[in-house]
Parts: structure tokens; C-alpha cells; sequence
């Protein structure tokens, strides 16, 4: 079972590159075409955003250089370990809704230093697959279709990723702790 499913994950991709213009070339879809037409979209789309995401990018090193974040974690650390939450993950958990690289790093970092298999190591896995990249994600989309106020998806994201943060810091004390 193990192998088939392997198999099925090293040709899953790959397969489906191939499917998709044969499907299109069968449907007398001028492929080339409407994949350049696609490409040129693509590229104004993305110079579209581009303001909006340096003006992120400048957020976050202002929030981080600050030290407003080594303020807040300092200042929430003795409530944190009464829960017996490691005020380690917590920059963590304020990072991820920004960026994603960056936490990503932070996450790299906590594994290597306290090892993959400490709680510190499993709560940073697990928050970086329990929450998003909501900062970056809204200022992509909202940014691609020119949407300025988005504070009702602001409020959602960050409060999904709070629930995430909560439940991945909950279900590891659960399980491993």
C-alpha cells in the first residue's frame, strides 16, 4: 500500500501537467496562445501588487526592529508559562500571520536549537501548519483584484489564525505533554 502510494505522489503532478493542454489541445484550445495570454495577465498582476507588498515587507521590519516584539513576548511570557505555553513559539505565533519566510526561519530555528522532538519543536511544527500567511495573503489577493478596504477579512484571518495558534499550542500539550 505504502509503495502504490508513492507511486501515485511521484506521478501525481506530473501527470496532470501533461493532462491539462492535451485536454485543452482536444477542446481545439490554441494552448500556446492562451498560455502567454495567461502569462501576460500573470505579470500585470503581479506589478499590481507589488506596492502593496513592499509596504508589508516595510511593516514587518519596523514591527520586528522595533523591538516591539521582544516587548510583547517579554511582557506576555510570565502569564504564558503559568499555562504552561513556552513563551519561545509565541513570537512564532505573531510572525506567521505576517510572513511567511519569516517565520518559517523562526520555526527552522527553534527546531534547531531545542530539537524537532521537544515540545518547543512540535508546537512550532504544528503552528506552522495550523495558521496562514494572512497579511500576505489578503495584500495579494485584495492587491490583484484592487480591493483597498478589507478589514472584514483582516478581522477573520487573524482571528482564524489566533484559534489556530490556540488549538496547535492546546492539542500538543494534549498529546505530548
Amino acid at each position: 500500500m505504502v509503495a502504490l502510494i508513492n507511486l501515485i505522489s511521484a506521478w501525481a503532478i506530473p501527470v496532470l501537467i501533461a493532462f491539462i493542454p492535451l485536454f485543452a489541445f482536444s477542446k481545439k484550445v490554441p494552448v500556446y496562445e492562451s498560455f502567454v495570454d495567461g502569462a501576460k495577465e500573470g505579470f500585470n498582476t503581479a506589478v499590481q501588487i507589488i506596492p502593496s507588498l513592499v509596504g508589508m515587507m516595510v511593516a514587518i521590519s519596523v514591527f520586528r526592529a522595533s523591538g516591539a516584539l521582544d516587548f510583547f513576548v517579554g511582557w506576555t511570557g510570565p502569564f504564558l508559562h503559568q499555562l504552561g505555553v513556552p513563551s519561545e513559539v509565541l513570537p512564532l505565533g505573531l510572525l506567521r500571520p505576517l510572513t511567511g519566510t519569516g517565520s518559517l526561519a523562526f520555526a527552522t530555528d527553534l527546531i534547531s536549537v531545542y530539537g524537532p522532538d521537544s515540545m518547543i519543536g512540535r508546537m512550532a511544527s504544528t503552528i506552522q501548519g495550523s495558521t496562514d500567511t494572512t497579511l500576505y495573503v489578503l495584500t495579494v489577493y485584495l492587491g490583484a483584484i484592487g480591493i483597498r478596504n478589507g478589514r472584514y477579512a483582516l478581522k477573520v484571518g487573524l482571528f482564524s489564525d489566533a484559534v489556530g495558534f490556540v488549538a496547535a499550542i492546546t492539542v500538543c500539550l494534549l498529546f505530548f505533554g
